[in-house]
């Protein structure tokens, strides 16, 4: 008899055995689950796990041609996704089995099995199949066996934007870390590293109690500074911080303090807190054990406030603008922790101390360039007073911002003096109070000036229309210039915010936009494009830099400009609304009075969001034509965002779902 002759017969026998004993088998061996996993905005996988019972196996999806009944995946057809490539999965075992005469592939225990899809449709839907597969033991096989499934995509989280708070939280971690170390090198604390460490050394009769005391020392440290942005946070509430960001009487207040603290590290007088303070936390110290511990390093506190007062004022600044409620307080630890490192590292390696180099000159050197660094972004918080405006609601006090008291040119021109100055100063052309003799430059000088003055020339150009992306987001807008802004050109025709008020905010790089949503909407209706809104703020910082360093580049330029009608809607624009058009928030009942006020209700109302910027693409009826994106600094990952929503009206791709109703 033929070889095919015998195969044939062979699997006739072994059919007949698997349906003469599949009836002595109650239960599967095999337990599928089904979950979906979300990889992006528009991805998702599809996982299939198996749980094999022990002693049997179930087989691949490849075994060859003349083998087992191999596993197959069934996924029903439509319009609101694409497969992209084959169903994966795990490695199979390889063997030889004689029922076939050929080496196949299956699998034991567990397997998952994964189908990656690219979502075409925004609202959720459900994706049904099922997978066909048989199983086997050493003396048996069950009849192949269909299982059903049923994927569930959820619909589109509105307002979802792509940088998460984890990605806020982290650079406010490493933000204050950068600063933690750059306090350090100041005359107040640098000095304070020896000291300290050599006195828990000695204090203590063994090497394992100095260690103990001197890592309790830095975990005090960081359990104040920690303490004190708690107080502050609580104090403030969930949005309080956020708020800071964008009120004009506080940016002043930023910026009085920040010239304060800028004019006193250049030498001119000194800022410490009461000298009763210290006395009693020193005196305090004296009691031993943890609590005098804790003491001396709340005295390390209170004497460096001088000179780590600036930091902080800068790191409250930063976490201000990060619109996350925990901010200050991570900040807070990543600074106290940066600050903590030395005093722990040197007294577990005492031997490194001879490392350092000895205190001098060079700390008011270091005192006098942050200084510098202070004035510069004092600027910062000036600019954005003058953009928001001032004012007080109980007093009906308003002076609509911007005021024209900072524009774009000017505060380039004070930057470009400011670190002139510093590169002068670096190279002992310029000193200050305090200041000892230089006898020479340093490489490290010469090293800092050049950096310094590079850095003038490079801002040159911006005075005159050029990109400015290294410090994209810190100046003031383009728009808001003497008459030029990015691209050399005249500032683009501006629109009014309100019927009632007689300023006008521009558009960037010369776009033609609106910064109403209803006439946003009417010229949708007319020209047939998609509307992009984008929730924007005079204050935001990311704002600016989306603006600057994505939006400038050619090709999203081109589609911002050609495909979409664009929408700003300033989220802290503190215009008066009309009375017939003040309305009450139906999130937290307050009254709605303000432009600024309209936007950000409806930003959280419809998007369950409230940071910008925040980037909404809807077509004319006010349906979403793809999940909402923040702050995307990758330029690729932004133009196929605009993209793909501009492909989603094509009726191949299916009816956008969420519909906007302001």
């Amino acid at each position: 008899m033929k070889n095919s002759h015998l195969k044939g017969f062979s699997l006739l026998v072994l059919l007949f055995s698997v349906f003469s004993l599949s009836a002595q088998i109650v239960k599967s061996p095999v337990a599928w689950t089904f979950t979906v996993k979300q990889v992006n905005d528009t991805e998702y996988t599809l996982v299939s796990d198996a749980a094999i019972q022990k002693g049997w196996h179930m087989y691949s999806q490849y075994v060859g041609d003349n083998g087992p009944v191999p596993t197959a995946f069934k996924y029903d057809s439509s319009a609101n996704y694409v497969l992209e490539g084959k169903t994966k999965e795990g490695t199979p075992i390889s063997r030889y089995e004689k029922a076939f005469s050929m080496d196949v592939k299956y699998f034991e225990g567990k397997v998952e099995f994964s189908q990656n899809i690219k979502v075409q449709n925004t609202k959720g839907f459900t994706i049904k199949g099922n997978v066909y597969s048989m199983t086997c033991n050493d003396s048996m096989c069950l009849p192949p066996k269909q299982v059903d499934f049923a994927f569930t995509i959820p619909a589109a989280t509105v307002g979802a934007a792509s940088s998460s708070k984890e990605d806020g939280y982290w650079g406010i971690f490493f933000l204050g870390l950068g600063i933690g170390l750059a306090a350090l090198l100041t005359p107040c604390v640098f000095p304070m590293i020896p000291l300290t460490v050599s006195f828990f050394l000695k204090k203590n009769a063994t090497r394992k109690r100095g260690l103990r005391d001197a890592l309790i020392y830095g975990v005090c440290i960081i359990v104040i500074y920690v303490a004190l942005a708690a107080i502050i946070t609580a104090s403030f509430g969930p949005s309080g911080l956020n708020a800071i960001a964008s009120n004009g009487w506080v940016n002043i207040l930023f910026f009085i303090i920040f010239m304060v603290f800028g004019v006193s590290l250049l030498g001119a007088f000194e800022i410490t807190l009461p000298s009763s303070w210290g006395s009693k936390t020193d005196s305090a110290s004296d009691r031993g054990g943890i609590l005098g511990i804790f003491f001396m390093a709340l005295t390390l506190c209170i004497i460096s406030f001088s000179c780590t007062g600036p930091f902080l004022g800068a790191l409250l600044a930063g976490a201000s603008s990060n619109n996350q409620y925990w901010s200050l307080i991570v900040g807070m630890f990543s600074f106290s922790f940066a600050l903590s490192i030395p005093f722990v590292l040197f007294a577990f390696f005492p031997t490194l101390l001879t490392a350092l180099p000895k205190s001098g000159g060079w700390l008011n050197t270091i005192k006098v360039v942050f200084g510098l660094f202070e004035l510069a972004f004092a600027l910062k918080f000036l600019s954005t007073a003058d953009l928001v405006g001032l004012h007080i609601k109980s007093l009906n006090f308003h002076i609509n911002g911007p005021m024209g008291i900072l524009r774009r040119e000017i505060f380039l021109i004070l930057w470009i003096v400011i670190f002139s100055i510093m590169g002068l100063y670096l190279l002992g052309k310029i000193k200050f109070h305090h200041d000892a003799v230089l006898k020479y430059v340093s490489a490290y000088r010469v090293i800092l000036a050049i950096l310094a003055f590079s850095f003038s020339l490079y801002l040159v150009p911006g005075l005159f229309g050029g990109s400015l992306r290294l410090i994209g987001g810190f100046p003031p807008p383009s728009f808001y210039s003497e008459g030029w802004n990015l691209g050399g050109m005249c500032t683009a025709v501006k629109t009014e915010v309100g019927p009632q008020n007689n300023r006008v905010i521009g558009c960037p790089l010369n776009l033609n936009c609106f910064h109403d949503y209803d006439e946003a909407v009417a010229e949708a209706k007319r020209t047939g494009k998609p509307i992009m809104i984008d929730f924007t703020g005079f204050s935001c910082v990311n704002c600016r830099k989306m603006e600057e360093n994505v939006w400038s580049e050619s090709r999203v330029l081109d589609v911002i400009k050609n495909d979409y009608v664009l929408v700003s809607l300033y989220v802290d624009d503190k215009t008066e609304l009309p009375a017939d058009k003040q309305t009450t928030s139906k999130i937290n009942g307050d009254k709605i009075e303000t432009y600024g006020e309209k936007w950000s209700d409806m930003e959280t109302t419809l998007f369950k969001s409230n940071t910008q910027p925040l980037y909404a693409l809807i077509d004319a009826d006010g349906n979403l034509l793809a999940p909402t994106r923040g702050y995307t600094p990758d330029v690729e990952q932004y133009l196929k965002f605009l993209t793909d929503a501009k492909n989603a009206l094509h009726p191949s791709f299916g009816k956008p779902s969420v519909t906007i109703t302001p």
